[in-house]
Protein backbone atom coordinates (compact mmCIF):
# COMPACT_ATOMS: atom_id res chain seq x y z
CA UNK A 1 0.00 0.00 0.00
CA UNK A 2 1.39 3.35 -1.27
CA UNK A 3 1.12 6.08 1.01
CA UNK A 4 0.46 9.37 0.18
CA UNK A 5 2.06 12.50 0.52
CA UNK A 6 0.91 15.22 2.90
CA UNK A 7 2.75 17.70 0.81
CA UNK A 8 3.04 18.14 -2.72
CA UNK A 9 6.83 18.28 -4.34
CA UNK A 10 7.19 21.31 -6.58
CA UNK A 11 8.00 20.65 -9.75
CA UNK A 12 11.52 20.86 -11.47
CA UNK A 13 12.27 24.65 -11.78
CA UNK A 14 9.61 26.14 -9.97
CA UNK A 15 9.02 27.59 -6.46
CA UNK A 16 6.35 26.89 -4.11
CA UNK A 17 4.68 30.22 -3.90
CA UNK A 18 4.76 29.72 0.51
CA UNK A 19 8.22 29.35 -0.13
CA UNK A 20 9.39 33.10 -1.12
CA UNK A 21 8.40 34.55 1.51
CA UNK A 22 9.36 32.26 3.85
CA UNK A 23 13.06 32.02 2.19
CA UNK A 24 12.85 36.41 2.47
CA UNK A 25 11.70 36.06 5.93
CA UNK A 26 14.60 33.79 6.68
CA UNK A 27 16.81 35.90 4.61
CA UNK A 28 15.51 38.77 6.89
CA UNK A 29 16.60 36.70 10.27
CA UNK A 30 19.98 35.64 9.42
CA UNK A 31 21.21 39.12 7.96
CA UNK A 32 19.45 41.45 10.71
CA UNK A 33 18.77 39.09 13.69
CA UNK A 34 21.21 40.64 15.93
CA UNK A 35 21.74 43.87 14.74
CA UNK A 36 22.86 47.35 17.74
CA UNK A 37 19.57 49.76 18.89
CA UNK A 38 21.26 52.40 16.82
CA UNK A 39 20.47 49.96 13.49
CA UNK A 40 17.21 49.41 14.48
CA UNK A 41 16.34 53.09 14.72
CA UNK A 42 17.16 54.43 11.98
CA UNK A 43 15.89 51.60 10.13
CA UNK A 44 12.85 52.50 12.23
CA UNK A 45 12.15 55.77 11.67
CA UNK A 46 13.00 55.43 7.74
CA UNK A 47 10.21 52.63 7.72
CA UNK A 48 7.61 55.07 9.14
CA UNK A 49 8.79 58.20 6.92
CA UNK A 50 8.10 56.11 4.33
CA UNK A 51 4.96 54.80 5.37
CA UNK A 52 3.92 58.42 5.99
CA UNK A 53 4.89 59.21 2.97
CA UNK A 54 2.53 57.33 0.95
CA UNK A 55 -0.22 58.29 3.11
CA UNK A 56 0.36 61.91 1.92
CA UNK A 57 1.37 61.43 -1.10
CA UNK A 58 -2.36 59.35 -1.41
CA UNK A 59 -4.18 62.23 -0.05
CA UNK A 60 -2.12 64.98 -1.75
CA UNK A 61 -2.39 63.17 -5.25
CA UNK A 62 -5.84 61.71 -5.66
CA UNK A 63 -7.18 64.81 -7.47
CA UNK A 64 -4.68 65.91 -9.87
CA UNK A 65 -4.43 61.83 -10.55
CA UNK A 66 -8.12 61.08 -11.29
CA UNK A 67 -8.38 64.47 -13.40
CA UNK A 68 -5.31 62.96 -15.38
CA UNK A 69 -5.31 59.35 -15.48
CA UNK A 70 -9.11 58.66 -14.57
CA UNK A 71 -8.21 56.82 -11.30
CA UNK A 72 -7.17 58.74 -8.08
CA UNK A 73 -4.93 55.75 -7.37
CA UNK A 74 -2.33 55.99 -10.12
CA UNK A 75 0.49 58.37 -8.89
CA UNK A 76 -0.08 56.25 -5.00
CA UNK A 77 0.19 53.13 -6.38
CA UNK A 78 2.83 54.23 -8.39
CA UNK A 79 4.68 55.49 -5.46
CA UNK A 80 4.10 52.38 -3.44
CA UNK A 81 5.92 50.25 -6.32
CA UNK A 82 8.60 52.59 -5.93
CA UNK A 83 8.56 52.14 -2.06
CA UNK A 84 8.55 48.42 -2.11
CA UNK A 85 12.19 48.74 -5.07
CA UNK A 86 13.55 51.15 -2.60
CA UNK A 87 13.03 49.20 0.65
CA UNK A 88 14.55 46.39 -0.96
CA UNK A 89 17.69 47.63 -1.90
CA UNK A 90 18.22 49.53 1.65
CA UNK A 91 17.87 46.11 2.87
CA UNK A 92 19.67 44.62 0.22
CA UNK A 93 23.00 47.35 0.60
CA UNK A 94 22.72 47.01 4.64
CA UNK A 95 23.63 43.15 4.29
CA UNK A 96 26.71 43.72 2.07
CA UNK A 97 30.28 43.73 3.75
CA UNK A 98 31.51 47.03 3.95
CA UNK A 99 34.65 45.82 2.19
CA UNK A 100 32.70 45.16 -0.70
CA UNK A 101 30.68 48.45 -1.05
CA UNK A 102 34.31 50.29 -0.96
CA UNK A 103 35.37 47.93 -3.84
CA UNK A 104 32.60 48.86 -5.92
CA UNK A 105 32.67 52.80 -5.55
CA UNK A 106 34.72 53.84 -8.85
CA UNK A 107 32.60 51.37 -10.61
CA UNK A 108 29.49 52.81 -8.98
CA UNK A 109 30.39 56.20 -10.00
CA UNK A 110 31.52 55.43 -13.40
CA UNK A 111 28.01 53.83 -13.93
CA UNK A 112 26.42 56.64 -13.31
CA UNK A 113 27.95 59.37 -14.31
CA UNK A 114 27.51 57.92 -17.55
CA UNK A 115 23.78 57.30 -16.99
CA UNK A 116 24.09 61.66 -16.66
CA UNK A 117 25.92 61.98 -19.35
CA UNK A 118 23.42 60.56 -21.42
CA UNK A 119 20.28 63.03 -20.51
CA UNK A 120 21.25 65.52 -22.58
CA UNK A 121 21.18 63.32 -25.85
CA UNK A 122 17.91 61.23 -24.77
CA UNK A 123 16.68 62.74 -21.78
CA UNK A 124 13.29 64.22 -21.62
CA UNK A 125 11.95 67.54 -20.39
CA UNK A 126 9.35 67.98 -17.44
CA UNK A 127 8.71 71.57 -16.82
CA UNK A 128 11.49 73.26 -18.27
CA UNK A 129 14.24 70.52 -16.96
CA UNK A 130 16.00 68.16 -18.78
CA UNK A 131 17.02 65.78 -16.24
CA UNK A 132 15.31 62.52 -17.00
CA UNK A 133 15.19 59.43 -18.52
CA UNK A 134 12.15 57.16 -20.02
CA UNK A 135 12.55 53.56 -19.45
CA UNK A 136 9.67 51.04 -20.30
CA UNK A 137 7.09 53.79 -19.28
CA UNK A 138 8.82 54.98 -16.66
CA UNK A 139 11.08 57.60 -15.69
CA UNK A 140 14.39 58.05 -14.19
CA UNK A 141 16.36 61.09 -12.73
CA UNK A 142 20.30 59.65 -12.75
CA UNK A 143 21.00 62.50 -10.69
CA UNK A 144 19.44 61.47 -7.51
CA UNK A 145 21.59 58.25 -8.08
CA UNK A 146 24.60 60.43 -8.77
CA UNK A 147 24.05 62.13 -5.10
CA UNK A 148 24.67 59.08 -3.60
CA UNK A 149 27.41 57.85 -5.54
CA UNK A 150 29.48 61.49 -5.42
CA UNK A 151 28.96 60.80 -1.64
CA UNK A 152 30.26 57.13 -1.79
CA UNK A 153 33.07 58.50 -3.72
CA UNK A 154 34.52 61.31 -2.14
CA UNK A 155 34.65 58.93 1.49
CA UNK A 156 36.17 56.64 -0.63
CA UNK A 157 39.04 59.27 -2.20
CA UNK A 158 39.56 61.26 1.57
CA UNK A 159 39.66 58.00 3.15
CA UNK A 160 42.84 56.78 0.82
CA UNK A 161 44.40 60.10 1.57
CA UNK A 162 43.16 60.63 4.86
CA UNK A 163 46.45 62.21 6.06
CA UNK A 164 46.60 64.76 3.60
CA UNK A 165 43.38 66.31 4.01
CA UNK A 166 44.97 69.88 4.82
CA UNK A 167 46.85 69.67 1.05
CA UNK A 168 44.40 70.76 -1.22
CA UNK A 169 46.50 69.40 -4.06
CA UNK A 170 46.19 66.31 -3.24
CA UNK A 171 41.96 66.16 -1.56
CA UNK A 172 40.28 69.23 -2.41
CA UNK A 173 41.02 69.82 -5.56
CA UNK A 174 40.47 66.62 -7.16
CA UNK A 175 37.29 66.05 -5.20
CA UNK A 176 36.14 69.68 -6.23
CA UNK A 177 37.06 68.79 -10.15
CA UNK A 178 34.70 65.69 -9.68
CA UNK A 179 31.90 67.83 -7.58
CA UNK A 180 32.25 70.47 -10.68
CA UNK A 181 31.56 68.19 -13.88
CA UNK A 182 28.76 66.60 -11.52
CA UNK A 183 27.10 70.23 -11.06
CA UNK A 184 28.00 70.99 -15.01
CA UNK A 185 25.95 67.72 -15.69
CA UNK A 186 23.28 68.59 -14.10
CA UNK A 187 22.85 72.36 -15.12
CA UNK A 188 23.36 71.37 -18.39
CA UNK A 189 19.73 69.62 -17.97
CA UNK A 190 18.40 73.30 -16.44
CA UNK A 191 17.92 71.62 -12.64
CA UNK A 192 18.81 74.77 -10.92
CA UNK A 193 17.75 72.98 -7.58
CA UNK A 194 19.06 69.64 -8.09
CA UNK A 195 22.49 71.87 -8.46
CA UNK A 196 22.59 73.92 -5.51
CA UNK A 197 21.78 70.37 -3.18
CA UNK A 198 25.00 69.27 -4.76
CA UNK A 199 26.77 72.20 -3.82
CA UNK A 200 25.36 71.60 -0.53
CA UNK A 201 26.57 67.97 -0.33
CA UNK A 202 30.18 69.27 -1.74
CA UNK A 203 31.26 72.02 0.11
CA UNK A 204 29.11 70.80 3.43
CA UNK A 205 30.94 67.49 3.95
CA UNK A 206 34.48 68.99 2.73
CA UNK A 207 34.42 71.52 5.20
CA UNK A 208 33.28 69.18 8.45
CA UNK A 209 35.41 66.26 6.87
CA UNK A 210 38.28 69.50 8.02
CA UNK A 211 39.53 70.62 4.12
CA UNK A 212 41.57 74.03 4.43
CA UNK A 213 38.68 76.60 5.25
CA UNK A 214 40.01 79.38 3.13
CA UNK A 215 40.83 78.16 -0.05
CA UNK A 216 36.91 76.09 0.37
CA UNK A 217 35.51 79.42 1.07
CA UNK A 218 37.44 81.48 -1.82
CA UNK A 219 36.09 78.25 -4.40
CA UNK A 220 32.14 78.37 -2.43
CA UNK A 221 32.62 82.52 -3.45
CA UNK A 222 33.53 81.60 -7.35
CA UNK A 223 30.64 78.92 -7.11
CA UNK A 224 28.03 81.64 -5.73
CA UNK A 225 29.08 83.89 -8.32
CA UNK A 226 28.75 81.43 -11.60
CA UNK A 227 25.37 80.29 -9.86
CA UNK A 228 24.32 83.90 -10.05
CA UNK A 229 25.26 84.25 -13.31
CA UNK A 230 23.55 81.05 -14.31
CA UNK A 231 20.12 82.51 -12.55
CA UNK A 232 21.05 85.88 -14.28
CA UNK A 233 20.94 84.33 -17.74
CA UNK A 234 17.65 82.64 -17.58
CA UNK A 235 14.46 84.43 -17.74
CA UNK A 236 12.91 82.57 -16.28
CA UNK A 237 14.83 82.03 -12.88
CA UNK A 238 15.48 85.75 -12.70
CA UNK A 239 11.15 86.31 -13.22
CA UNK A 240 10.76 83.88 -10.23
CA UNK A 241 13.57 85.41 -8.26
CA UNK A 242 11.96 89.12 -8.94
CA UNK A 243 8.65 87.48 -8.21
CA UNK A 244 9.94 85.82 -4.96
CA UNK A 245 11.65 89.39 -3.97
CA UNK A 246 8.69 91.40 -5.07
CA UNK A 247 5.61 89.17 -4.16
CA UNK A 248 3.05 91.93 -4.03
CA UNK A 249 3.50 92.99 -7.78
CA UNK A 250 1.13 92.16 -10.42
CA UNK A 251 3.53 90.59 -12.43
CA UNK A 252 4.55 88.11 -9.86
CA UNK A 253 0.77 86.50 -9.30
CA UNK A 254 2.33 83.50 -12.01
CA UNK A 255 5.28 82.81 -10.73
CA UNK A 256 4.27 83.24 -6.95
CA UNK A 257 1.24 80.84 -7.81
CA UNK A 258 2.87 77.74 -5.86
CA UNK A 259 3.99 79.82 -2.83
CA UNK A 260 1.27 81.71 -2.19
CA UNK A 261 -1.37 78.95 -2.76
CA UNK A 262 0.85 77.01 -0.34
CA UNK A 263 0.94 79.73 2.35
CA UNK A 264 -2.93 79.56 2.25
CA UNK A 265 -2.93 75.80 2.68
CA UNK A 266 -0.67 76.33 5.85
CA UNK A 267 -2.96 78.65 7.08
CA UNK A 268 -5.84 77.46 6.74
CA UNK A 269 -4.58 74.33 8.77
CA UNK A 270 -4.26 75.71 11.54
CA UNK A 271 -2.64 74.51 14.72
CA UNK A 272 -4.53 71.18 14.47
CA UNK A 273 -4.97 70.58 10.74
CA UNK A 274 -8.40 70.24 8.55
CA UNK A 275 -7.90 66.42 9.56
CA UNK A 276 -6.60 63.94 7.01
CA UNK A 277 -7.78 63.77 3.24
CA UNK A 278 -9.32 67.09 3.53
CA UNK A 279 -7.10 69.42 1.59
CA UNK A 280 -8.76 72.05 0.09
CA UNK A 281 -5.43 73.26 -1.64
CA UNK A 282 -4.92 70.00 -3.53
CA UNK A 283 -8.09 70.00 -5.55
CA UNK A 284 -5.57 71.22 -8.67
CA UNK A 285 -4.86 74.40 -6.80
CA UNK A 286 -1.31 74.01 -6.19
CA UNK A 287 0.63 72.51 -9.25
CA UNK A 288 2.77 69.38 -8.45
CA UNK A 289 1.50 69.34 -4.74
CA UNK A 290 2.16 65.31 -4.24
CA UNK A 291 6.23 66.47 -5.21
CA UNK A 292 7.47 69.42 -4.09
CA UNK A 293 4.81 71.52 -2.36
CA UNK A 294 3.48 67.97 -0.33
CA UNK A 295 5.04 69.97 2.84
CA UNK A 296 1.78 72.58 2.53
CA UNK A 297 -0.45 69.80 2.31
CA UNK A 298 1.43 68.25 5.73
CA UNK A 299 0.50 71.08 7.09
CA UNK A 300 -3.61 72.05 5.80
CA UNK A 301 -4.36 68.39 6.72
CA UNK A 302 -2.18 68.22 10.15
CA UNK A 303 -2.01 71.59 11.06
CA UNK A 304 1.25 73.04 12.63
CA UNK A 305 1.05 70.28 14.98
CA UNK A 306 1.62 67.85 12.46
CA UNK A 307 4.16 69.74 10.27
CA UNK A 308 6.49 70.06 13.88
CA UNK A 309 5.96 66.08 14.52
CA UNK A 310 7.35 65.86 10.88
CA UNK A 311 9.98 68.25 11.13
CA UNK A 312 11.13 66.22 14.68
CA UNK A 313 11.40 63.02 13.04
CA UNK A 314 13.69 64.78 10.59
CA UNK A 315 15.97 65.91 13.27
CA UNK A 316 15.44 62.22 14.81
CA UNK A 317 16.62 60.68 11.55
CA UNK A 318 19.50 63.04 11.30
CA UNK A 319 20.53 62.30 14.96
CA UNK A 320 20.47 58.53 14.38
CA UNK A 321 22.75 59.39 11.26
CA UNK A 322 25.19 61.10 12.78
CA UNK A 323 25.31 58.34 16.18
CA UNK A 324 26.23 55.95 13.48
CA UNK A 325 28.87 58.15 12.13
CA UNK A 326 30.21 58.88 15.57
CA UNK A 327 30.54 55.03 16.35
CA UNK A 328 32.27 54.26 13.03
CA UNK A 329 36.01 53.58 13.38
CA UNK A 330 36.29 53.51 9.37
CA UNK A 331 37.29 56.93 7.58
CA UNK A 332 35.13 55.55 4.26
CA UNK A 333 32.18 55.19 6.60
CA UNK A 334 32.68 58.42 8.25
CA UNK A 335 32.75 60.50 5.25
CA UNK A 336 30.23 58.67 3.58
CA UNK A 337 27.53 59.09 6.49
CA UNK A 338 28.70 62.98 6.87
CA UNK A 339 27.85 63.27 3.14
CA UNK A 340 24.14 61.64 3.18
CA UNK A 341 23.59 63.58 6.40
CA UNK A 342 24.55 66.95 4.68
CA UNK A 343 22.39 65.47 1.88
CA UNK A 344 19.18 64.61 3.67
CA UNK A 345 19.45 67.88 5.97
CA UNK A 346 20.08 70.25 3.12
CA UNK A 347 17.59 68.69 1.09
CA UNK A 348 14.76 68.63 3.61
CA UNK A 349 15.56 72.13 4.83
CA UNK A 350 14.98 73.93 1.51
CA UNK A 351 12.41 71.81 0.67
CA UNK A 352 10.07 73.18 3.63
CA UNK A 353 12.03 76.88 2.96
CA UNK A 354 10.61 76.55 0.03
CA UNK A 355 6.83 76.21 1.12
CA UNK A 356 7.22 78.68 3.36
CA UNK A 357 8.57 81.11 1.09
CA UNK A 358 12.04 81.65 2.61
CA UNK A 359 13.80 80.74 -0.63
CA UNK A 360 12.40 81.04 -3.91
CA UNK A 361 10.50 78.09 -6.03
CA UNK A 362 13.64 75.42 -6.84
CA UNK A 363 11.63 72.13 -7.41
CA UNK A 364 13.27 70.41 -4.47
CA UNK A 365 11.53 67.20 -2.94
CA UNK A 366 10.83 66.39 0.25
CA UNK A 367 13.36 63.39 1.15
CA UNK A 368 11.13 60.03 1.79
CA UNK A 369 8.37 62.17 1.50
CA UNK A 370 7.70 63.21 -1.68
CA UNK A 371 6.04 61.10 -4.96
CA UNK A 372 8.75 60.47 -7.24
CA UNK A 373 10.57 57.30 -7.57
CA UNK A 374 14.48 57.88 -8.14
CA UNK A 375 13.98 60.64 -5.20
CA UNK A 376 12.87 58.05 -3.09
CA UNK A 377 14.93 54.65 -3.72
CA UNK A 378 18.26 56.95 -3.90
CA UNK A 379 17.39 58.14 -0.34
CA UNK A 380 16.64 54.92 0.95
CA UNK A 381 20.10 53.21 -1.21
CA UNK A 382 21.70 55.90 0.83
CA UNK A 383 20.20 55.04 4.61
CA UNK A 384 20.92 51.28 3.23
CA UNK A 385 24.54 52.19 3.18
CA UNK A 386 24.78 53.58 6.42
CA UNK A 387 22.89 50.92 7.59
CA UNK A 388 25.40 48.43 6.70
CA UNK A 389 28.33 50.90 8.38
CA UNK A 390 26.17 50.21 11.46
CA UNK A 391 26.29 46.11 10.85
CA UNK A 392 30.11 46.83 10.54
CA UNK A 393 30.45 49.06 13.77
CA UNK A 394 27.98 46.08 15.89
CA UNK A 395 30.29 43.40 14.50
CA UNK A 396 33.66 44.92 15.42
CA UNK A 397 32.20 45.87 19.00
CA UNK A 398 31.17 42.15 19.45
CA UNK A 399 34.68 41.11 18.70
CA UNK A 400 36.28 43.39 21.45
CA UNK A 401 33.84 42.40 23.49
CA UNK A 402 35.34 38.82 22.85
CA UNK A 403 38.44 39.30 23.12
Amino acid sequence: MTRTPLTKKAKPGKTPRGNIFRNFVYWLQDNFRAESIYFYRLAGLTGFLVVFGLVMVLSSSSIDSLVANRDAYYIFSRQVLYAVIGLGAMLFIASLPMSFIRKQVRVVLVVIFALQFAVPFIGISVNGNTNWISIAGFTLQPSEFLKLALIMYMGWFISNREFEISNPQRVLYPLLAVGGVAIGLVMFGRDLGTAVIFGFIIFGTLAMAGAPGKILGRIGLIGIALAALATASSTSRMARITAWLNPGSASSEAFNWQFEHGTWALAAGGVFGAGLGNSKMKWSWIPEVENDFIFAVIGEELGLIGALVVIGLFALLIASLIRVMLRSESTFAKISTLGIVVWILSQSAVNVAVVLGILPVLGVPLPLISAGGSSLIATLAGIGLVLAFEKDNHRQSLKRAQR
